[in-house]
């Protein structure tokens, strides 16, 4: 394990919404209705939730990723939401389902030493509704310093379980794709590695039973640190 490689959300940062947005897309509208003043009828409301519908991966799995100006131009064009606030809309939303996430306890201390150990590290992380990494990487703004390569599935054009994105990010941290750990908590995170070939590392917060097939199994992320002799 000479580079690793970490997937963002509920292995770095907690976020305390459902993987399924969809119960919560009219409030998040509501809101930016109520913000800007903007009156949306029962129409424009279900076009909205069907927009959304289409490009929500936990309902319609999909491979390449889609811009956000693409799926909210979508929402616009179909309603009277003036198109100039295409920029104020996408940033309401995401902070919408942004609120209250938190780093966990261990990661910063984690990631500092893995820095100073000279062990490579990166992200990777879909998107959801196609969010830019200026809002996807604020998240973590507290620790980025200390990865090398902070990726999402912006930068890549793919999204999990595609081998893509973690092919590219060994290549960048000039690590044989079979050295590389990647670190999630989800069966598409260790999908991703078994695709790539590289090392499939499930981060179990809850301690459920959870078999996807990985090679190491971790409750906490400093537990890497002992996997690797760093005391």
């Amino acid at each position: 394990m000479e580079g690793i490689v970490f997937d963002i959300g509920q292995t770095l940062a907690y976020y305390p919404f459902p993987l399924n947005w969809s119960a919560l897309y009219r409030p998040a509208f509501e809101g930016i209705a109520s913000k800007f003043n903007l009156q949306i009828s029962e129409t424009e409301y279900e076009h909205i939730g069907a927009t959304l519908a289409k490009y929500n991966t936990r309902i319609n799995p999909r491979e390449t990723e889609v811009s956000s100006d693409v799926i909210f131009g979508e929402i616009i064009k179909e309603t009277s939401i003036p198109a100039e606030l295409l920029d104020d809309i996408k940033n309401e939303f995401y902070l919408f389902f942004r609120r209250d996430v938190v780093l966990y306890d261990e990661v910063k201390d984690t990631l500092k030493a893995l820095k100073a150990r000279g062990i490579p590290t990166g992200t990777l992380s879909d998107v959801a509704y196609g969010m830019d990494n200026k809002y996807a990487l604020e998240d973590i703004s507290e620790v980025i310093g200390y990865i090398d390569f902070p990726y999402t599935s912006n930068d890549v054009g793919y999204r999990k379980p595609s081998s893509k994105g973690l092919l590219l990010l060994s290549e960048k941290m000039n690590i044989p794709v079979d050295k590389t750990a990647f670190v999630g908590d989800e069966k598409k995170d260790i999908e991703c590695a078994k695709n790539a070939g590289a090392i499939a590392v499930l981060i179990n917060r809850d301690n459920e039973e959870k078999d996807y097939g990985q090679d190491y199994t971790i409750s906490r992320l400093d537990e890497l640190l002992s996997m690797l002799g760093i005391s």
